[in-house]
């Protein structure tokens, strides 16, 4: 009696299909990255750093042999900046974003009526559906 072995193997390498998967999830991990939350980390860290410099500058003058209180008084600070200046640098933040969105948008139409200008002295039809358009926004 004959009998017949048929197996069956996967079509793609278990390490390409794993490559494959890390790759796209770098993709929708950038897609997915909003600026303002890092610049409102930067700004975060910033201000608590220069609160707990300033916090060890004014410890260090009395903490002579209180090291460990000195120790604790500082992480303190640094949390309870944490928590005091977290809310005032998000919003900082996204209004940075906000400005700097508003202001590039702002370039980008300015450039383009530039183009559109140049493009209608050229042509005299893009003229004059640009003279008919503001005729139109006068009227109104």
């Amino acid at each position: 009696m004959t009998s017949f072995v048929q197996p069956s193997f996967t079509t793609q390498h278990q390490g390409v299909a794993r490559i494959e998967s890390a790759l796209s999830n770098v993709r929708n991990l950038r897609r997915s990255f909003d600026s303002s939350w890092s610049l409102a980390f930067m700004l975060l860290a910033a201000m608590v750093s220069t609160l707990v410099v300033v916090a060890d500058q004014l410890i260090d003058t009395w903490a002579d042999g209180h090291l460990l209180a000195a120790w604790v008084a500082v992480w303190l600070v640094g949390f309870a900046g944490l928590a005091l200046f977290a809310g005032a640098a998000r919003r900082l933040a996204a209004a940075v974003i906000r400005a700097g969105n508003d202001w590039s948008a702002g370039v980008a139409q300015s450039r383009a009526d530039r183009r559109l200008w140049s493009i209608a002295r050229s042509d005299p039809r893009v003229m004059s559906d640009l003279t008919a358009a503001m005729l139109r926004n006068e009227r109104s």
